[in-house]
Protein backbone atom coordinates (compact mmCIF):
# COMPACT_ATOMS: atom_id res chain seq x y z
CA UNK A 1 0.00 0.00 0.00
CA UNK A 2 1.36 3.40 -0.98
CA UNK A 3 1.08 6.54 1.09
CA UNK A 4 -1.44 9.18 0.08
CA UNK A 5 1.01 12.00 -0.60
CA UNK A 6 1.17 14.40 -3.52
CA UNK A 7 3.63 13.47 -6.24
CA UNK A 8 5.39 16.80 -6.70
CA UNK A 9 8.67 16.52 -8.64
CA UNK A 10 11.89 17.69 -7.00
CA UNK A 11 13.19 20.26 -9.49
CA UNK A 12 15.40 23.29 -9.01
CA UNK A 13 12.61 25.33 -10.62
CA UNK A 14 10.92 25.10 -7.23
CA UNK A 15 13.98 26.65 -5.54
CA UNK A 16 13.71 29.64 -7.86
CA UNK A 17 9.97 30.04 -7.34
CA UNK A 18 10.23 29.66 -3.57
CA UNK A 19 13.10 32.15 -3.29
CA UNK A 20 11.28 34.76 -5.34
CA UNK A 21 8.06 34.49 -3.32
CA UNK A 22 9.44 33.96 0.18
CA UNK A 23 12.93 35.47 0.07
CA UNK A 24 12.45 38.01 -2.69
CA UNK A 25 14.00 40.95 -0.81
CA UNK A 26 17.20 39.10 0.13
CA UNK A 27 20.28 40.52 -1.56
CA UNK A 28 22.75 39.09 -4.04
CA UNK A 29 25.98 41.13 -4.15
CA UNK A 30 28.57 40.60 -6.89
CA UNK A 31 32.04 41.80 -7.82
CA UNK A 32 32.15 42.00 -11.62
CA UNK A 33 34.46 43.43 -14.24
CA UNK A 34 32.04 46.28 -14.93
CA UNK A 35 30.86 46.93 -11.35
CA UNK A 36 32.94 46.55 -8.17
CA UNK A 37 29.78 45.99 -6.11
CA UNK A 38 26.67 45.06 -8.06
CA UNK A 39 23.67 44.71 -5.79
CA UNK A 40 20.14 43.42 -6.34
CA UNK A 41 17.62 40.98 -4.86
CA UNK A 42 16.44 37.43 -5.53
CA UNK A 43 13.28 38.99 -6.97
CA UNK A 44 15.38 41.01 -9.43
CA UNK A 45 17.50 37.98 -10.25
CA UNK A 46 14.63 35.70 -11.15
CA UNK A 47 12.81 38.39 -13.11
CA UNK A 48 15.93 38.69 -15.27
CA UNK A 49 16.16 34.89 -15.35
CA UNK A 50 12.72 34.77 -16.94
CA UNK A 51 13.81 37.36 -19.49
CA UNK A 52 16.88 35.27 -20.29
CA UNK A 53 14.76 32.12 -20.59
CA UNK A 54 12.48 33.88 -23.09
CA UNK A 55 15.49 34.94 -25.15
CA UNK A 56 16.98 31.45 -25.10
CA UNK A 57 13.64 29.97 -26.13
CA UNK A 58 14.09 31.64 -29.51
CA UNK A 59 17.18 29.59 -30.25
CA UNK A 60 15.16 26.45 -31.04
CA UNK A 61 17.04 24.14 -28.71
CA UNK A 62 15.77 20.70 -27.79
CA UNK A 63 15.20 19.45 -24.27
CA UNK A 64 18.48 18.23 -22.80
CA UNK A 65 20.69 20.33 -25.08
CA UNK A 66 23.78 21.70 -23.36
CA UNK A 67 24.45 25.37 -22.69
CA UNK A 68 27.97 25.97 -21.42
CA UNK A 69 29.48 28.61 -19.15
CA UNK A 70 33.04 29.86 -18.68
CA UNK A 71 32.48 32.40 -15.95
CA UNK A 72 33.32 33.69 -12.48
CA UNK A 73 31.03 33.67 -9.46
CA UNK A 74 28.63 36.54 -10.10
CA UNK A 75 24.97 37.37 -10.68
CA UNK A 76 25.01 36.83 -14.46
CA UNK A 77 26.43 33.34 -14.03
CA UNK A 78 23.75 32.70 -11.37
CA UNK A 79 21.00 33.76 -13.80
CA UNK A 80 22.41 31.47 -16.49
CA UNK A 81 22.37 28.50 -14.09
CA UNK A 82 18.62 28.77 -13.60
CA UNK A 83 17.50 30.02 -17.02
CA UNK A 84 19.15 27.11 -18.80
CA UNK A 85 18.36 24.26 -16.39
CA UNK A 86 14.79 25.30 -15.58
CA UNK A 87 14.03 25.65 -19.29
CA UNK A 88 14.82 21.94 -19.71
CA UNK A 89 18.39 22.35 -20.95
CA UNK A 90 21.62 21.35 -19.20
CA UNK A 91 23.89 23.98 -17.69
CA UNK A 92 27.43 22.82 -18.45
CA UNK A 93 30.01 24.64 -16.34
CA UNK A 94 33.56 24.56 -17.76
CA UNK A 95 36.70 25.09 -15.69
CA UNK A 96 38.74 27.82 -17.46
CA UNK A 97 41.87 26.68 -15.61
CA UNK A 98 42.06 23.60 -17.79
CA UNK A 99 44.49 23.46 -20.69
CA UNK A 100 42.93 24.87 -23.92
CA UNK A 101 43.00 21.46 -25.59
CA UNK A 102 40.93 20.07 -22.70
CA UNK A 103 38.46 22.96 -22.93
CA UNK A 104 37.97 22.26 -26.64
CA UNK A 105 37.59 18.54 -25.97
CA UNK A 106 34.97 19.18 -23.27
CA UNK A 107 32.93 21.56 -25.43
CA UNK A 108 32.89 19.06 -28.28
CA UNK A 109 32.25 16.01 -26.14
CA UNK A 110 29.33 17.73 -24.40
CA UNK A 111 28.05 18.99 -27.77
CA UNK A 112 27.52 22.46 -26.31
CA UNK A 113 25.14 24.54 -28.41
CA UNK A 114 25.94 27.96 -26.89
CA UNK A 115 28.71 29.13 -24.58
CA UNK A 116 28.31 31.96 -22.03
CA UNK A 117 31.68 33.47 -21.15
CA UNK A 118 33.17 36.21 -19.02
CA UNK A 119 35.25 38.75 -21.01
CA UNK A 120 38.31 37.64 -19.01
CA UNK A 121 38.20 34.30 -20.82
CA UNK A 122 37.87 35.75 -24.31
CA UNK A 123 41.52 35.00 -25.31
CA UNK A 124 41.09 31.38 -24.21
CA UNK A 125 37.85 30.96 -26.14
CA UNK A 126 39.11 32.72 -29.26
CA UNK A 127 41.99 30.25 -29.28
CA UNK A 128 39.74 27.18 -29.31
CA UNK A 129 36.61 28.42 -31.14
CA UNK A 130 37.77 27.12 -34.53
CA UNK A 131 38.05 23.63 -33.01
CA UNK A 132 34.44 23.78 -31.74
CA UNK A 133 32.30 23.87 -34.91
CA UNK A 134 29.17 22.71 -33.08
CA UNK A 135 28.85 25.91 -31.04
CA UNK A 136 26.17 28.13 -32.56
CA UNK A 137 26.88 31.27 -30.55
CA UNK A 138 29.11 32.81 -27.91
CA UNK A 139 27.39 34.97 -25.29
CA UNK A 140 29.71 37.48 -23.63
CA UNK A 141 28.68 38.35 -20.07
CA UNK A 142 28.79 42.13 -20.27
CA UNK A 143 26.92 45.24 -21.41
CA UNK A 144 26.67 46.63 -24.94
CA UNK A 145 28.93 49.53 -23.92
CA UNK A 146 31.66 47.17 -22.73
CA UNK A 147 31.25 44.58 -25.50
CA UNK A 148 34.82 43.74 -26.62
CA UNK A 149 36.08 43.39 -30.14
CA UNK A 150 36.31 39.70 -30.91
CA UNK A 151 36.97 37.23 -33.69
CA UNK A 152 34.29 34.88 -32.35
CA UNK A 153 31.54 34.03 -34.83
CA UNK A 154 28.05 35.02 -33.68
CA UNK A 155 29.19 36.86 -30.55
CA UNK A 156 26.17 37.95 -28.49
CA UNK A 157 26.01 40.60 -25.76
CA UNK A 158 24.50 39.14 -22.59
CA UNK A 159 22.70 42.28 -21.42
CA UNK A 160 21.19 42.83 -24.85
CA UNK A 161 20.06 39.22 -24.85
CA UNK A 162 18.35 39.62 -21.45
CA UNK A 163 16.72 42.89 -22.51
CA UNK A 164 15.20 41.21 -25.56
CA UNK A 165 13.16 38.78 -23.43
CA UNK A 166 9.80 39.45 -21.80
CA UNK A 167 9.40 39.26 -18.02
CA UNK A 168 6.65 36.61 -18.12
CA UNK A 169 7.70 33.02 -18.74
CA UNK A 170 5.88 29.74 -18.16
CA UNK A 171 8.44 27.25 -16.92
CA UNK A 172 8.03 23.75 -18.37
CA UNK A 173 6.98 20.86 -16.15
CA UNK A 174 10.15 18.80 -15.81
CA UNK A 175 10.75 15.25 -14.67
CA UNK A 176 12.81 15.30 -11.47
CA UNK A 177 15.20 12.78 -13.02
CA UNK A 178 15.87 15.04 -15.99
CA UNK A 179 19.44 16.32 -16.28
CA UNK A 180 20.04 19.89 -15.11
CA UNK A 181 23.81 20.33 -14.90
CA UNK A 182 27.02 18.87 -16.27
CA UNK A 183 30.54 19.13 -14.89
CA UNK A 184 33.69 17.41 -16.13
CA UNK A 185 36.48 16.01 -14.00
CA UNK A 186 39.96 17.38 -14.50
CA UNK A 187 41.06 14.47 -16.66
CA UNK A 188 43.85 13.14 -14.46
CA UNK A 189 43.78 9.81 -16.28
CA UNK A 190 42.88 10.17 -19.94
CA UNK A 191 40.32 12.66 -21.13
CA UNK A 192 38.07 14.54 -18.70
CA UNK A 193 34.89 12.64 -17.79
CA UNK A 194 31.44 14.22 -17.56
CA UNK A 195 29.23 13.97 -14.50
CA UNK A 196 25.57 14.62 -15.33
CA UNK A 197 23.45 15.82 -12.40
CA UNK A 198 19.67 15.53 -12.23
CA UNK A 199 17.15 17.96 -10.74
CA UNK A 200 16.39 15.38 -8.06
CA UNK A 201 20.01 14.77 -7.10
CA UNK A 202 20.72 18.50 -7.00
CA UNK A 203 17.69 19.20 -4.79
CA UNK A 204 18.57 16.43 -2.33
CA UNK A 205 22.19 17.56 -2.23
CA UNK A 206 21.09 21.12 -1.49
CA UNK A 207 18.88 19.90 1.37
CA UNK A 208 21.79 17.90 2.81
CA UNK A 209 24.30 20.75 2.68
CA UNK A 210 21.95 22.92 4.76
CA UNK A 211 21.91 20.52 7.73
CA UNK A 212 23.44 21.81 11.00
CA UNK A 213 26.42 19.44 10.92
CA UNK A 214 27.10 20.21 7.26
CA UNK A 215 27.10 23.90 6.26
CA UNK A 216 24.39 24.74 8.79
CA UNK A 217 22.80 27.17 6.36
CA UNK A 218 19.83 29.39 7.27
CA UNK A 219 18.12 32.65 6.32
CA UNK A 220 20.26 34.40 8.95
CA UNK A 221 23.43 33.66 7.01
CA UNK A 222 25.37 35.80 4.58
CA UNK A 223 27.33 33.42 2.35
CA UNK A 224 30.52 34.13 0.42
CA UNK A 225 31.01 31.24 -2.06
CA UNK A 226 34.70 31.45 -2.95
CA UNK A 227 34.73 27.96 -4.44
CA UNK A 228 34.07 28.58 -8.15
CA UNK A 229 30.69 28.09 -9.78
CA UNK A 230 32.63 26.31 -12.55
CA UNK A 231 33.87 23.78 -9.96
CA UNK A 232 31.08 21.34 -9.00
CA UNK A 233 28.43 24.08 -8.88
CA UNK A 234 30.24 25.99 -6.11
CA UNK A 235 29.61 23.01 -3.80
CA UNK A 236 25.84 23.51 -4.24
CA UNK A 237 25.72 27.05 -2.82
CA UNK A 238 23.82 28.56 -5.78
CA UNK A 239 20.97 26.16 -4.94
CA UNK A 240 21.13 25.96 -1.13
CA UNK A 241 21.39 29.72 -0.54
CA UNK A 242 18.13 30.71 -2.31
CA UNK A 243 16.46 27.64 -0.81
CA UNK A 244 17.39 28.84 2.69
CA UNK A 245 16.96 32.52 1.94
CA UNK A 246 20.59 33.37 2.67
CA UNK A 247 22.18 36.50 1.27
CA UNK A 248 24.88 35.70 -1.31
CA UNK A 249 28.08 37.67 -1.83
CA UNK A 250 29.81 36.65 -5.06
CA UNK A 251 33.55 37.58 -5.27
CA UNK A 252 33.84 37.41 -9.07
CA UNK A 253 37.44 37.23 -10.26
CA UNK A 254 38.68 38.42 -6.85
CA UNK A 255 38.24 35.02 -5.21
CA UNK A 256 41.97 34.79 -4.53
CA UNK A 257 42.51 38.37 -3.35
CA UNK A 258 42.80 38.53 0.44
CA UNK A 259 42.11 42.27 0.68
CA UNK A 260 38.92 42.03 -1.41
CA UNK A 261 37.70 39.02 0.55
CA UNK A 262 38.26 40.80 3.86
CA UNK A 263 36.42 43.87 2.58
CA UNK A 264 33.48 41.78 1.38
CA UNK A 265 33.29 39.91 4.68
CA UNK A 266 33.36 43.06 6.78
CA UNK A 267 31.22 45.33 4.62
CA UNK A 268 28.55 42.76 3.77
CA UNK A 269 28.47 40.96 7.15
CA UNK A 270 29.50 37.55 5.79
CA UNK A 271 28.87 34.73 8.30
CA UNK A 272 29.80 31.68 6.21
CA UNK A 273 32.27 31.08 3.41
CA UNK A 274 33.56 28.08 1.47
CA UNK A 275 36.79 27.58 -0.44
CA UNK A 276 40.04 25.65 -0.89
CA UNK A 277 42.98 26.06 1.55
CA UNK A 278 44.86 28.37 -0.80
CA UNK A 279 42.27 31.16 -0.53
CA UNK A 280 42.28 30.91 3.26
CA UNK A 281 46.06 31.25 3.31
CA UNK A 282 45.70 34.42 1.23
CA UNK A 283 43.01 35.85 3.52
CA UNK A 284 45.00 35.04 6.66
CA UNK A 285 48.13 36.63 5.20
CA UNK A 286 46.18 39.83 4.53
CA UNK A 287 44.64 39.86 8.01
CA UNK A 288 48.02 39.41 9.66
CA UNK A 289 49.63 42.11 7.54
CA UNK A 290 46.81 44.63 7.84
CA UNK A 291 45.73 43.97 11.41
CA UNK A 292 42.12 43.70 10.26
CA UNK A 293 39.55 41.40 11.87
CA UNK A 294 36.59 39.51 10.39
CA UNK A 295 34.13 39.88 13.24
CA UNK A 296 31.00 38.74 11.36
CA UNK A 297 32.57 35.54 10.01
CA UNK A 298 31.42 32.54 12.05
CA UNK A 299 32.56 29.49 10.08
CA UNK A 300 34.38 28.45 6.94
CA UNK A 301 34.13 25.23 4.95
CA UNK A 302 37.53 24.03 3.72
CA UNK A 303 37.62 21.48 0.91
CA UNK A 304 39.28 20.59 -2.36
CA UNK A 305 42.57 19.65 -0.68
CA UNK A 306 43.89 18.75 2.76
CA UNK A 307 43.69 21.68 5.15
CA UNK A 308 46.85 22.41 7.18
CA UNK A 309 46.25 22.44 10.93
CA UNK A 310 47.94 25.85 11.08
CA UNK A 311 45.13 27.35 8.97
CA UNK A 312 42.47 26.08 11.36
CA UNK A 313 44.41 27.25 14.41
CA UNK A 314 44.93 30.70 12.86
CA UNK A 315 41.19 31.01 12.27
CA UNK A 316 40.59 29.93 15.88
CA UNK A 317 42.38 33.12 16.93
CA UNK A 318 39.91 35.15 14.88
CA UNK A 319 36.96 33.34 16.45
CA UNK A 320 36.12 31.48 13.22
CA UNK A 321 35.18 27.79 13.19
CA UNK A 322 36.86 25.73 10.45
CA UNK A 323 35.02 22.73 9.05
CA UNK A 324 36.84 20.35 6.74
CA UNK A 325 34.66 18.97 3.95
CA UNK A 326 35.37 16.14 1.54
CA UNK A 327 33.73 15.16 -1.72
CA UNK A 328 34.19 14.79 -5.45
CA UNK A 329 32.76 16.02 -8.73
CA UNK A 330 31.09 12.62 -8.98
CA UNK A 331 29.35 13.28 -5.63
CA UNK A 332 27.79 16.67 -6.41
CA UNK A 333 30.26 17.09 -4.43
CA UNK A 334 29.62 16.79 -0.68
CA UNK A 335 30.35 13.48 1.02
CA UNK A 336 31.50 14.28 4.54
CA UNK A 337 31.97 17.26 6.85
CA UNK A 338 34.05 17.52 9.99
CA UNK A 339 31.82 19.50 12.32
CA UNK A 340 33.54 17.96 15.31
CA UNK A 341 31.21 16.99 18.12
CA UNK A 342 34.15 16.83 20.53
CA UNK A 343 35.74 19.82 22.22
CA UNK A 344 39.27 20.62 23.28
CA UNK A 345 38.21 20.40 26.91
CA UNK A 346 36.82 16.88 26.50
CA UNK A 347 39.58 15.21 24.51
CA UNK A 348 42.64 17.39 25.00
CA UNK A 349 44.55 19.60 22.59
CA UNK A 350 46.57 16.89 20.84
CA UNK A 351 43.67 14.52 20.20
CA UNK A 352 41.45 17.39 19.13
CA UNK A 353 44.06 18.52 16.58
CA UNK A 354 44.24 15.02 15.09
CA UNK A 355 40.47 14.69 15.00
CA UNK A 356 39.81 17.97 13.20
CA UNK A 357 42.25 17.06 10.42
CA UNK A 358 40.03 14.14 9.37
CA UNK A 359 37.62 14.46 6.46
CA UNK A 360 34.68 14.12 8.81
CA UNK A 361 31.61 11.96 9.05
CA UNK A 362 29.41 11.10 6.06
CA UNK A 363 26.38 13.34 5.81
CA UNK A 364 23.01 11.63 5.65
CA UNK A 365 22.46 10.47 2.07
CA UNK A 366 26.02 9.26 1.54
CA UNK A 367 26.92 5.69 2.46
CA UNK A 368 30.61 4.75 2.70
CA UNK A 369 32.68 1.62 2.95
CA UNK A 370 36.36 0.73 2.73
CA UNK A 371 37.44 -2.48 1.01
CA UNK A 372 40.68 -4.43 0.63
CA UNK A 373 42.22 -5.54 -2.66
CA UNK A 374 39.85 -8.52 -2.82
CA UNK A 375 36.77 -6.34 -2.22
CA UNK A 376 36.35 -7.44 1.40
CA UNK A 377 34.78 -4.76 3.58
CA UNK A 378 37.07 -3.43 6.31
CA UNK A 379 36.02 -2.52 9.86
CA UNK A 380 35.43 1.02 11.08
CA UNK A 381 38.15 0.87 13.73
CA UNK A 382 40.31 3.79 12.65
CA UNK A 383 43.19 1.39 11.90
CA UNK A 384 42.16 -0.76 8.94
CA UNK A 385 42.39 1.03 5.62
CA UNK A 386 41.13 0.32 2.14
CA UNK A 387 39.75 1.74 -1.06
CA UNK A 388 36.95 4.15 -0.28
CA UNK A 389 33.62 3.49 -2.02
CA UNK A 390 30.43 5.53 -1.78
CA UNK A 391 26.82 5.46 -2.89
CA UNK A 392 23.81 7.70 -2.55
CA UNK A 393 21.16 9.69 -4.44
CA UNK A 394 23.62 12.40 -5.51
CA UNK A 395 26.49 10.06 -6.46
CA UNK A 396 26.97 9.42 -10.18
CA UNK A 397 25.97 5.99 -11.48
CA UNK A 398 28.01 6.32 -14.69
CA UNK A 399 29.86 8.95 -16.70
CA UNK A 400 28.29 10.98 -19.49
CA UNK A 401 28.63 9.27 -22.88
CA UNK A 402 31.03 6.70 -21.47
CA UNK A 403 30.17 3.02 -21.35
CA UNK A 404 31.61 1.51 -18.22
CA UNK A 405 34.46 2.62 -15.98
CA UNK A 406 36.68 1.09 -13.33
CA UNK A 407 35.10 3.44 -10.83
CA UNK A 408 31.73 1.70 -11.31
CA UNK A 409 33.04 -1.86 -11.44
CA UNK A 410 31.00 -2.88 -8.39
CA UNK A 411 27.33 -2.37 -9.15
CA UNK A 412 25.70 0.24 -6.98
CA UNK A 413 28.98 1.68 -5.68
CA UNK A 414 31.41 4.36 -6.84
CA UNK A 415 35.15 3.83 -6.36
CA UNK A 416 36.53 7.22 -5.25
CA UNK A 417 40.20 6.49 -5.94
CA UNK A 418 41.09 7.36 -2.34
CA UNK A 419 42.46 5.11 0.37
CA UNK A 420 40.91 5.80 3.76
CA UNK A 421 40.28 4.74 7.32
CA UNK A 422 37.02 5.21 9.24
CA UNK A 423 36.97 5.25 13.04
CA UNK A 424 34.20 3.87 15.28
CA UNK A 425 32.56 7.30 15.48
CA UNK A 426 32.33 7.50 11.68
CA UNK A 427 35.18 9.96 11.11
CA UNK A 428 36.80 9.21 7.76
CA UNK A 429 40.43 10.08 7.03
CA UNK A 430 42.07 9.98 3.59
CA UNK A 431 45.45 8.27 3.90
CA UNK A 432 46.56 8.00 0.29
CA UNK A 433 45.37 7.97 -3.32
CA UNK A 434 45.05 4.88 -5.42
CA UNK A 435 46.12 6.84 -8.48
CA UNK A 436 49.18 9.04 -8.61
CA UNK A 437 47.52 12.39 -9.02
CA UNK A 438 48.46 15.65 -7.34
CA UNK A 439 46.02 18.18 -5.89
CA UNK A 440 47.36 21.72 -5.91
CA UNK A 441 45.17 24.54 -4.62
CA UNK A 442 42.12 22.31 -4.93
CA UNK A 443 42.78 21.40 -8.57
CA UNK A 444 44.03 18.06 -9.87
CA UNK A 445 47.32 17.71 -11.74
CA UNK A 446 48.06 14.57 -13.72
CA UNK A 447 51.50 13.24 -12.82
CA UNK A 448 51.41 10.99 -15.88
CA UNK A 449 50.85 13.87 -18.30
CA UNK A 450 53.68 15.88 -16.73
CA UNK A 451 55.98 12.85 -16.82
CA UNK A 452 55.21 12.27 -20.49
CA UNK A 453 56.25 15.80 -21.38
CA UNK A 454 59.39 15.53 -19.25
CA UNK A 455 60.55 12.32 -20.89
CA UNK A 456 60.15 13.92 -24.32
CA UNK A 457 63.15 16.10 -23.48
CA UNK A 458 66.16 14.90 -25.50
CA UNK A 459 68.40 14.87 -22.41
CA UNK A 460 66.05 12.90 -20.15
CA UNK A 461 66.22 9.13 -19.73
CA UNK A 462 63.43 8.77 -17.18
CA UNK A 463 61.25 11.03 -15.03
CA UNK A 464 58.74 10.77 -12.23
CA UNK A 465 56.43 13.32 -10.64
CA UNK A 466 55.21 13.13 -7.07
CA UNK A 467 53.03 15.43 -5.03
CA UNK A 468 54.86 17.07 -2.15
CA UNK A 469 53.70 19.36 0.64
CA UNK A 470 53.66 23.06 -0.17
CA UNK A 471 52.81 25.69 2.50
CA UNK A 472 50.57 27.72 0.17
CA UNK A 473 49.11 25.25 -2.37
CA UNK A 474 48.86 22.18 -0.08
CA UNK A 475 50.65 20.14 -2.74
CA UNK A 476 52.88 20.94 -5.67
CA UNK A 477 54.53 18.60 -8.19
CA UNK A 478 58.17 17.66 -7.62
CA UNK A 479 59.89 16.38 -10.75
CA UNK A 480 62.58 13.74 -10.29
CA UNK A 481 64.77 13.22 -13.35
CA UNK A 482 67.36 10.73 -14.54
CA UNK A 483 69.59 12.34 -17.16
CA UNK A 484 70.59 10.32 -20.23
CA UNK A 485 74.10 10.02 -21.64
CA UNK A 486 73.78 13.32 -23.50
CA UNK A 487 72.26 15.17 -20.57
CA UNK A 488 75.08 15.76 -18.13
CA UNK A 489 74.71 19.52 -18.55
CA UNK A 490 70.89 19.54 -18.12
CA UNK A 491 69.91 22.09 -15.47
CA UNK A 492 66.71 22.51 -13.46
CA UNK A 493 66.05 25.84 -15.21
CA UNK A 494 66.31 24.26 -18.66
CA UNK A 495 64.10 21.39 -17.60
CA UNK A 496 61.34 23.64 -16.24
CA UNK A 497 61.47 25.87 -19.34
CA UNK A 498 60.78 22.74 -21.42
CA UNK A 499 57.19 22.67 -20.13
CA UNK A 500 56.28 26.13 -21.47
CA UNK A 501 53.32 25.82 -23.84
CA UNK A 502 53.16 22.04 -23.47
CA UNK A 503 51.02 21.82 -20.34
CA UNK A 504 48.91 24.20 -18.30
CA UNK A 505 51.30 26.63 -16.61
CA UNK A 506 50.13 25.79 -13.10
CA UNK A 507 50.91 22.11 -13.82
CA UNK A 508 54.60 22.96 -14.26
CA UNK A 509 56.64 21.32 -11.48
CA UNK A 510 57.65 23.49 -8.56
CA UNK A 511 61.18 22.11 -8.59
CA UNK A 512 63.45 19.50 -10.20
CA UNK A 513 65.77 17.05 -8.50
CA UNK A 514 68.25 14.87 -10.41
CA UNK A 515 69.00 11.27 -9.38
CA UNK A 516 71.08 8.43 -10.76
CA UNK A 517 68.12 6.03 -10.95
CA UNK A 518 64.45 5.72 -9.99
CA UNK A 519 63.11 2.89 -7.81
CA UNK A 520 61.25 0.13 -9.64
CA UNK A 521 59.46 -3.09 -8.76
CA UNK A 522 60.61 -6.48 -10.04
CA UNK A 523 58.20 -6.12 -12.95
CA UNK A 524 59.56 -2.69 -13.87
CA UNK A 525 56.79 -0.52 -12.38
CA UNK A 526 57.89 2.74 -10.85
CA UNK A 527 57.70 2.71 -7.03
CA UNK A 528 56.33 6.10 -6.17
CA UNK A 529 55.86 5.07 -2.55
CA UNK A 530 59.64 4.63 -2.28
CA UNK A 531 60.17 7.92 -4.08
CA UNK A 532 57.89 9.75 -1.65
CA UNK A 533 59.78 8.20 1.25
CA UNK A 534 63.09 9.34 -0.23
CA UNK A 535 61.88 12.95 -0.49
CA UNK A 536 59.69 13.06 2.64
CA UNK A 537 61.92 15.70 4.28
CA UNK A 538 62.39 17.73 1.11
CA UNK A 539 61.59 21.46 1.18
CA UNK A 540 60.83 23.40 -1.99
CA UNK A 541 63.23 26.31 -2.67
CA UNK A 542 61.81 29.64 -1.54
Amino acid sequence: MNGLMMDVPLTITSIMQHAEKVNGDVEIVSVTGDNPRHRYTYRDAFRRTRQLANAIAGWGLASGDRIATLAWNDYRHFETYYASACSGYVCHTINPRLFPEQVAYIINHAEDQYVFLDPDFLPLVEGVAAECPGVKGWVILTTEERMPQTSLPNAICYESLVASGGETFVWPQLDENAACALCYTSGTTGNPKGVLYSHRSTMLHAYATMMPDALGLSSRDVVLPIVPMFHVNAWGNPYACPMAGAKIVFPGSKMGDGATLAALINEEGVTLSAGVPTVWLGLLAHLKQSGERVESLQRIIVGGAACPLSVMEDFDRYGVESRVGWGMTEMSPLGSVNASTASREEVGEEKFAKLRLKAGRPIFGVEMKIVDDEGGEQPWDGVAFGSLKVRGPWVCSSYFKLDGSDAHAEEGWFETGDVATIDPDGYMAITDRTKDVIKSGGEWISSIDVENVATDHPKVAEAAVIGHFHPKWSERPLLVVVRNADGEDLTAEEMLAWFDGKIAKWWTPEAVEFVEELPHTATGKLQKVALREKFKDYAFPQ
